[in-house]
């Protein structure tokens, strides 16, 4: 029971099974997730207290989970793991005004950046092990596709 619990969380309730593009589609489940914080919070954005906390929820269930199920996949970094590109994304749309053309821009931004993994993002994939490893990666290409997604808003609006 348990290693289903965490084959759930990791795979991002299934997404991981994408026969095509697991990582497009973890992402796609976190803008998901996104939006339902923005819509349920009232506040009109990806921000929030509420936001915040699930966010850092997600990251620390995702550290337990991927670490867990890179075990019981036998592989590290498994692609059926997705519970990265999740955190990735509401890391990517924090503070971000909510708006389909951000939501885009974001989805868009995060997947070059957790393609590409520019540094540090390369080296954390690299040199860390575990779920902290899994995780740390898409935060960085999170953190680096939220400073370009504010730097188009700022000059957009």
């Amino acid at each position: 029971m348990a290693d289903k619990i965490v084959i759930a969380i990791a795979s991002g309730l299934g997404a991981g099974y994408s026969p095509v593009a697991p990582g497009t589609a973890g992402s796609v489940v976190g803008v998901g997730i996104a939006v339902l914080l923005a819509v349920f919070s009232g506040l009109g954005s990806f921000s929030g207290t509420i936001y915040a906390l699930f966010a850092v929820f997600v990251f620390f269930a995702g550290v337990w989970s991927a670490g867990r199920a890179e075990v019981i996949y036998g592989q590290k970094d498994c692609g059926k793991i997705v519970i990265d590109e999740i955190a990735g994304m509401l890391v990517t749309l924090y503070l971000i005004p909510f708006d389909w053309r951000w939501l885009a821009a974001g989805f868009l931004l995060f997947r070059f950046f957790d393609i590409t993994k520019p540094f540090p993002a390369r080296t954390i994939d690299r040199r860390m092990g575990g779920g902290w490893g899994v995780m740390l990666d898409d935060i960085a290409a999170g953190i680096y596709a939220n400073i370009a997604l504010r730097i188009i808003v700022r000059l957009a609006t």
